[in-house]
């Protein structure tokens, strides 16, 4: 089945696909309007109608004439940059494309749904007009090196999680609960800084980092669990026994995370997306203190799953640095984020969202906003693409 992002198509995001066709040219001045007939999309009269091609930005009108949904790029002939495309056309549907094209020979390329990808005439643009960039697609295989290195880290972080629980635990079996909230936090952040495999953790990741949001009886439900349950406990006062039964089920649940985690597979288009995701669970749960339980360590989490994102971003680099032409910009608003984090740290200590006045926290969530911008042509520009 054909798999859809979640993200918006980026318009500037381009790419490269194979194949070309062996019909005949159509040829256009520069000066010439843009189509103001449909462009068909389909398996039968792919691009066909494209009578007025014209160099300059313009809008393309492309309509579905099949009877399965499609994706249409238009792209350069013979090398196959994608300047343009629409995702997701449905069948009797008309869409507009917005696209700059300069001189040079194009064609439509029609992607149907569970289909083999076909290409329909060439145009010509004449004069000396300059196209938009164009990048080379992002393949399953591409992204089959990055995932398998992500997935090797997420295996020595749960390894490292596992010990930290270990020592959580043992210091809440002492009933020594000043150690207990001492080793709670980096336990917590340990897990935090996998952000990137969660959706690969099945039920484990509500077990082990689960919130008491939409559970009937809230905080005091039996089915919360795992980290901030125990961080309810340990800050609100519960007795030592009844933190025993929650820590001893958190280190079950890490046990059996770490046991499960070679059948669980990571899908190669998820690393991308998830580069993204992670900083949005940020803004939403942490930087509102939606997630805190009582420790007010909302800012450490979020700095943990920075460093998640960082590891995402700089496993993809390769496929980025010839195809993101803002990865420098996004580079450093990962390290001015980071440094307004770190400004809040004291020690073995964070502010806690609450203890902000309004100025900083307006700064650190302009800046997590600013850096969710340029996080999000990640998912769109490495979304994996069959080129054949």
């Amino acid at each position: 089945m054909h798999v859809r992002r979640a993200s918006a198509v980026i318009a500037s995001s381009l790419f490269l696909v194979a194949g070309c066709s062996d019909s005949g040219v159509k040829a256009a001045a520069p000066s010439t309007p843009a189509a103001g007939s449909p462009i068909q999309i389909s398996t039968s009269h792919c691009g066909q109608g494209w009578t007025h091609p014209a160099a300059g930005l313009q809008t393309l009108t492309l309509t579905n004439t099949g009877t399965v949904a499609a994706d249409a790029y238009v792209i350069d002939v013979p090398g196959g940059a994608v300047y343009g495309e629409l995702e997701g056309l449905a069948p009797g549907v008309t869409r507009p494309l917005a696209i700059m094209l300069g001189q040079g020979t194009y064609a439509i390329r029609c992607q149907p749904e569970d289909g083999d990808p076909l290409v329909g005439p060439s145009v010509r643009i004449g004069g000396t007009g300059t196209s938009g960039p164009a990048a080379v697609p992002v393949t399953y295989n591409d992204l089959y090196g990055p995932t398998k290195q992500y997935q090797e880290y997420v295996a020595g972080g749960v390894k490292t999680l596992l010990a930290k629980t270990r020592t959580l635990t043992s210091a809440v079996d002492r009933g020594d609960v000043k150690a207990a909230k001492k080793a709670w936090l980096p336990a917590h952040l340990a897990y935090e800084k996998l952000g990137a495999a969660y959706d690969t953790f099945g039920d484990f990741g509500d077990a082990i980092d689960g919130l008491p949001v939409g559970l009937p009886k809230g905080v005091h439900d039996p089915d919360f669990a795992g980290f901030h349950r125990v961080e309810y406990g340990l800050w609100h006062g519960e007795s030592v026994s009844s933190l025993r039964k929650l820590a001893d089920r958190l280190l079950k649940d890490v046990k059996g995370l770490k046991a499960d985690l070679p059948n669980e597979d990571m899908e190669p288009g998820d690393l991308p997306l998830r580069a993204h995701e992670i900083m949005e669970n940020t803004l939403q749960f942490e930087l509102t203190e939606k997630a805190d339980q009582g420790s007010g360590t909302s800012l450490a989490t979020a700095s943990a799953n920075l460093e998640g994102t960082r590891e995402a971003v700089d496993l993809l680099r390769p496929l980025l640095q010839s195809r993101y032409t803002g990865l420098k910009q996004l580079d450093a608003q990962l390290d001015r984020v980071q440094k307004l984090l770190d400004a809040r740290k004291h020690g073995d200590s964070w502010t806690p969202v609450a203890s902000l006045d309004t100025s900083d926290r307006e700064s650190i969530n302009g800046a997590v906003g600013e850096l969710l911008e340029r996080l999000a042509p990640i998912a769109t520009i490495c979304y994996p693409r069959r080129t054949s």
